[in-house]
């Protein structure tokens, strides 16, 4: 069980939810040329985490993300592949019965947008259950 781990900061508590922001930096946070480089910047990512207490935490307070592997490897899938996957068959499907390209692609791209949907509405519990982080305080991903 492979985890990744990355330092965040809670930026709101909504309910049983921690608004929590990750600063993500490029590996070339160190280079000395990173002011030139296009590449080099820092991206703040924000997730919400399911917590039993939020009582034990604080706004501003520091702490650590935890999740593994396979939960990111599920949610790529969710997120990226099926959708292509979706967007590719409904593609060929529609050139297959002779519709115009430009009709095939809008009726492809209604298909992800449905697609999309569905997954809101009827896989967002199943997929919060599922795609969940461990929360350590007092520590440092980096340790």
């Amino acid at each position: 069980n492979k985890t990744i781990c990355r330092n965040g900061v809670v930026s709101g508590i909504k309910g049983n939810s921690l608004q929590i922001t990750i600063i993500q930096s490029t590996a070339c946070g160190g280079c000395r040329a990173r002011e030139l480089c296009n590449s080099s910047e820092s991206k703040e990512r924000h997730v919400s985490v399911h917590v039993s207490n939020p009582s034990d935490y604080t706004i501003g307070q520091e702490l650590v993300l935890e999740g593994r592997h396979a939960d990111a490897r599920l949610a790529s899938v969710v997120a990226y592949g099926l959708p292509l996957v979706v967007l590719i068959a409904v593609l060929i499907v529609c050139l297959q019965l002779q519709m115009s390209e430009a009709l095939s692609s809008v009726v492809a791209l209604a298909a992800v947008a449905l697609y999309y949907v569905i997954v809101a509405m009827f896989m967002r519990g199943y997929l919060q259950r599922r795609l969940s982080f461990d929360i350590r305080t007092g520590v440092s991903a980096d340790m």
